[in-house]
């Protein structure tokens, strides 16, 4: 079609003018339809892209559909598709107005100011260039840039850290469970941030109603930071455009929202669930989850665009179910929504909206395959990018930190530290009191845990990532290159489990192996005396139902339990 490929996707001749590119839309376009309905491949009264292309910019251009409110003429549908009524195209029109308008709240610099002073920038950039030079020793012709690290980082914090799911609320009042009994009117508040439906969430231990609000306000959400998948999805494609990310707004006709991000590395778009902390796998919904798909709709600042072909490798099937509206009237008028909201860019910036839809058409014409990496570990993808998503088949991480006495701590013979999971830092207290943002920054070996934070319970501790049957971490001291070896050892943890859940503390030392209870109280163990290295380990495992994850914790504690440590570990020594 006279593209040219690079090593992740598609590009355009740069002699390609506007007007061929839009003839290359609407071939494209006629191409899918051709191919879905069964009929010849290309229309007669189509010209060919590869002519297209290869005619001199200032040739002129045979006349065809473009961007217009104007209905078009039906095309030719598989029999299962009847001409949809007025009323449903007028909904649906209706729905497409309506997010589009939306997606313009996340353009407001002062939202988009007060998203950033939620998120921990600093942090998360750390991180990101941290994968980035990982991701460049395992592939030294890796093209990915920080962006893209910035944000995998991103969606992990969300939904670890920011966000949480509800069901059903716990009680304001007793803190019991509450059922979901029908709707509440909203108030003057709940409609000032677009919450039409308030749910009530009946408490039966003390009768108590307990009101939750729907709310569609991006900035509400920044403060209340739970909901289902639409306030998921509506806070973080806010928090992805203060970062200054690409982002487009996903609705799912089938009650389902995400969001998108532009990867301008790869030159292409990123599907992105915040719920799942998934990146780039479309198929989760269709293979995965089996939903019958139909209509899904990108929504940002610049364009409408259908994307239901990305999420499904079933084309047929999901043609059959599209009978809400008719396809060309959908194309007419996304084309014409996009339309009327480019007038006021700039004729670069048109272009380059073009070239990447005439990228994202083609990506859509021919139906996927699906993998086992779609739904599982990624098989597909630079070797870059599988390493930077922890995608090529193990979630166990580099050997990290290994403790080693300091000068200090040589001199004193002494080796202190504490953990505190509400702070998510390390106090070396033997070494000058010296501070280490971050649990992953102390540990030595780390197996698919993540750090979780109830915003709504005001609890904080270490999981199982979500979907993982186990979870560990281990520390590790060696004192053999300081001329010392160990004397005592003590050690202070703590852990809870529900249900089958179940964590081993396990100190490995000598060739030996002791077990002890996670029970906040000071264990020492004196068979370790003589050893010039020990390895601390937490195995998390067990649990029941989609929240098995949740029933193996470590260090679980209130985030007002500022000043608690949850591990601490004491280690003395004498010469070797």
């Amino acid at each position: 079609m006279g593209f040219q490929e690079a090593e992740t996707h598609l590009v355009f001749p740069k002699t390609a003018s506007v007007e061929q590119l839009r003839c290359i839309r609407e071939s494209i376009a006629a191409e899918r339809d051709q191919r879905l309905s069964g009929g010849p491949s290309v229309s007669p009264q189509t010209p060919s892209p590869n002519s297209i292309l290869s005619q001199p910019a200032t040739a002129p251009i045979p006349s065809l559909p473009v961007a217009s409110h104007t209905p078009a003429a039906p095309q030719t549908l598989p029999p299962a598709s009847q001409p949809a009524p007025v009323e449903s195209s007028m909904a649906f029109f209706r729905t497409l107005q309506s997010n589009f308008q939306h997606v313009m709240v996340y353009e407001n610099p002062a939202l988009q100011q007060k998203a950033l002073s939620c998120i921990p920038v600093l942090q998360l950039q750390t991180a990101a260039q941290e994968k980035l030079q990982q991701a460049k020793e395992a592939d030294p012709g890796c093209k990915m840039n920080a962006e893209d690290l910035l944000l995998l980082e991103l969606l992990r914090w969300f939904k670890g850290e920011f966000f949480s799911w509800v069901n059903c609320l716990p009680c304001s009042r007793c803190g019991g469970q509450t059922q979901s009994s029908g709707g509440l009117s909203p108030s003057t508040e709940d409609l000032r941030w677009g919450a039409s439906r308030v749910e009530n969430h009946f408490c039966g231990q003390c009768q108590l109603i307990n009101r939750f609000p729907r709310f569609n306000n991006p900035e509400k959400l920044l403060e209340t930071r739970r909901g289902r998948c639409g306030e998921w999805a509506n806070c973080f494609t806010l928090c992805c455009r203060a970062l200054g990310l690409e982002a487009r707004y996903i609705w799912d006709s089938t009650d389902h929202v995400w969001t998108e991000v532009f990867s301008t590395s790869q030159n292409r778009w990123l599907h992105c669930d915040p719920c799942e902390n998934v990146c780039d796998k479309p198929l989760l919904y269709e293979i995965g989850w089996g939903k019958k798909l139909s209509y899904i709709i990108a929504f940002s600042k610049d364009e409408v665009v259908d994307i239901t072909w990305r999420y499904s490798c079933k084309h047929e099937d999901v043609l059959h179910r599209r009978t809400q509206v008719q396809e060309g009237w959908l194309r007419q008028t996304i084309n014409g929504l996009s339309s009327v909201r480019q007038q006021s860019l700039t004729p670069e910036r048109r272009k380059e909206l073009l070239e990447r839809l005439l990228v994202e058409l083609v990506e859509f014409i021919s139906p996927k395959t699906p993998k086992p990496g779609d739904l599982g570990g990624r098989t597909s993808g630079s070797l870059a990018w599988r390493v930077a998503r922890g995608e090529t088949g193990s979630q166990t991480s580099k050997p990290g930190l290994v403790f080693t006495p300091s000068e200090n701590e040589k001199l004193q013979k002494r080796f202190h530290l504490q953990y505190n999971v509400t702070k998510d830092q390390y106090c070396r207290v033997s070494n000058n009191e010296e501070e280490i943002k971050g649990w992953e920054k102390g540990a030595w070996k780390k197996e698919s845990v993540f750090r979780k934070v109830e915003n709504d319970w005001q609890m904080v501790y270490i999981a199982c990532i979500e979907g993982s049957s186990s979870g560990r971490i281990t520390w590790k001291f060696d004192c053999s290159l300081a001329g010392l070896k160990i004397k005592t050892v003590s050690v202070k943890a703590s852990s809870e489990t529900f249900h089958s859940g179940k964590v081993t503390w396990r100190i490995h030392s000598n060739e030996e192996t002791t077990e002890f209870l996670g029970d906040n109280t000071l264990h020492s163990f004196q068979n370790v005396s003589g050893a010039t290295d020990l390895v601390l380990e937490a195995i998390l495992s067990g649990g029941e139902g989609d929240t098995s994850w949740q029933h193996a914790q470590l260090f679980r504690q209130s985030l007002k339990e500022v000043e608690e440590s949850s591990l601490e570990i004491i280690i003395t020594m004498v010469d070797a």
